[in-house]
């Protein structure tokens, strides 16, 4: 067991409530591909504590030892240059075990902090490229969490959301370039009362979900009580769960494993279509996010084919972000969704959402 496995993080299985967000997070998890997370919702509802730990929940990965971007032993479109160059010529490239990397990006950064930096004045003395990497290198094969992300300037944002979608770094100045993997799953949060993402911007996330602070007695002494016993001997509370932890990490690494074999048959995409477009969901975005979304929760759950309801759980979390035309409108809470996916289904409209929402299967 590598040393980054001795720091102890509040267990991602202890956490209580907040359902949506550790399904579409865990599901992201399953395939990056989706796109990542967009959480929405009040302050002190664990959004931090819930990403930290699902960053330690996941089995640790093989990297090349002593690369700074996490480089995979095996996949060339996760390597850096020098790593890729290396394995050309034949070397044997040597293996040490990481945890998945979870960077917090905090809103003071700098576009440099960010990408990284190349010391021209070095470039132009010695004519060496040095490249200081910055925390996309740091993020590769892991996940990116920027708090409050309504609040970081747009450029970054633009960078950060460019490198999700691509993943791929490229890091000009100076004619000098430097090009490294940055494959990350982004997580965003924010306060709506703080300032809206613009439209433009949130459809670049793949899922969103809203957060809201626990109104039952019972259950908010839970939580106190949990995070009471974390903090008091967070090594025996740790070994209570890992049991749960575990089998956990089973599911989601076999998730992982079967989801190539996950189909999903042409009635239903023509279907989910269909509801993009009733919506006037702008762009195939949407289409693309809810079938790999449905494909992604059926693999977790062990099955190898969509089903309809597969859809109904994952529909407004991948669509509802993606209705607002004016930046002064608010996020769908799904009603419009829910109502369009009734009408295309042919579905009665339900008197509960139960049907539609994302959580945990029991």
């Amino acid at each position: 067991m590598s040393q980054s496995r001795t720091r102890r993080v509040f267990p991602f299985t202890a956490i209580v409530g907040q359902e949506e967000m550790k399904l579409a997070l865990l599901l992201n998890v399953i395939d990056p591909r989706i796109g990542g997370v967009m959480i929405m919702g009040d302050r002190g509802t664990g959004k931090s504590t819930t990403i930290r730990a699902l960053a330690d929940l996941l089995p640790e990965i093989d990297v090349v030892a002593g690369d700074p971007y996490n480089s995979s032993p095996s996949d060339p479109d996760l390597q850096s240059a020098e790593v890729r160059s290396r394995a050309e010529h034949g070397e044997t490239l040597p293996i040490e075990q990481r945890q998945v990397p979870m960077v917090d990006l905090p809103l003071g950064a700098t576009e440099d902090r960010l990408c990284g930096t190349i010391d021209i004045e070095k470039a132009l003395s010695e004519g060496v490229r040095a490249f200081e990497p910055g925390l996309l290198a740091k993020a590769n094969r892991g996940l990116l969490y920027v708090d409050e992300v309504n609040l970081l300037d747009d450029h970054l944002v633009d960078v950060l959301l460019d490198s999700a979608a691509s993943g791929w770094n490229t890091v000009e100045r100076e004619g000098v370039s430097v090009r490294h993997p940055a494959r990350f799953v982004l997580i965003g949060s924010g306060n709506p009362e703080e300032g809206e993402l613009r439209p433009q911007l949130l459809d670049r996330f793949g899922m969103s979900v809203e957060v809201r602070t626990v109104r039952d007695p019972q259950l908010r002494v839970q939580v106190v009580d949990q995070r009471t016993a974390f903090d008091d001997d967070p090594e025996g509370f740790s070994v209570q769960v890992q049991e749960i932890q575990d089998g956990l990490q089973a599911r989601v690494v076999e998730a992982q494993q079967r989801l190539p074999q996950v189909e999903i048959d042409d009635d239903l995409r023509i279907r989910i279509s269909a509801v993009c477009g009733e919506l006037d969901v702008d762009g195939l975005r949407g289409d693309i996010v809810t079938n790999r979304a449905a494909r992604a929760l059926a693999a977790f759950e062990g099955r190898t084919e969509v089903t309809e309801d597969d859809v109904a759980r994952v529909v407004a979390c991948c669509l509802r972000h993606r209705l607002r035309k004016d930046p002064l409108e608010t996020i769908d809470s799904g009603d419009r969704v829910v109502k369009v996916f009734c009408k295309v289904f042919e579905r009665g409209e339900p008197s509960d959402r139960s049907a539609f929402q994302l959580a945990l299967a029991a």
